[in-house]
């Protein structure tokens, strides 16, 4: 019962940092990155895919991301898309090759997005502490129900108070790592 409960708020906890690493790749840091063009969605034959669906997204340099459609006609499609998305940035076109130079960061701007990124952080620990009120309240009315003892509560406390401490440390490392990057010119 217990091993269940914990196993189901590692699980929780784990979903969370992974939502949090997801949000930080999409954060652009100047340094051009596949990822940066996930979420663009572009108008395929009347249906919305991913851009990654309609072509092929390559680093060109430190700065410069290339976008190759698989066919001529969606190269004017996949630049507007990019035009449009909320990113900033600028494509040109060279025959069927988009590329999209990644504009450099202004300290100020570099500052708004650790802000941004501070935030995010933040969000994670609260969903991995709420992850935790949820595990010790189902503990507590299990000893209510007298199916386990007051130690086997305490303990399974300390056991999700582990687990929560790795959690949060895991999202500052990765926190850490992105204010780094961010700040880096």
């Amino acid at each position: 019962m217990i091993d269940e409960i914990i196993a189901g708020a590692r699980q929780r906890m784990g979903k969370s940092v992974e939502a949090f690493k997801t949000e930080l790749s999409k954060i652009r840091t100047g340094r051009a990155h596949p990822s940066l063009l996930d979420h663009i969605k572009v108008d395929y034959y009347g249906s919305d895919v991913p851009l990654t669906q309609a072509a092929n997204v390559a680093i060109e340099d430190g700065r410069t991301l290339t976008v190759t459609p698989w066919e001529k006609p969606m190269v004017q499609i996949i630049e507007k898309a990019i035009m449009k998305s909320d990113l900033g940035l600028n494509p040109n076109t060279a025959g069927t090759v988009i590329r999209i130079p990644m504009p450099a960061l202004t300290e100020e701007r570099r500052r708004d997005l650790v802000r941004v990124v501070r935030a995010e952080a933040e969000g994670a620990r609260v969903a991995i502490r709420n992850i935790r009120r949820d595990a010790n309240s189902d503990f507590k009315d299990l000893l209510k129900e007298k199916e386990i003892s007051e130690d086997d509560e305490r303990r399974a406390q300390e056991d999700i108070q582990k687990l929560t401490d790795k959690f949060i440390q895991e999202a500052d490392a990765l926190l850490a790592g992105k204010e780094a990057e961010l700040m880096e010119i």
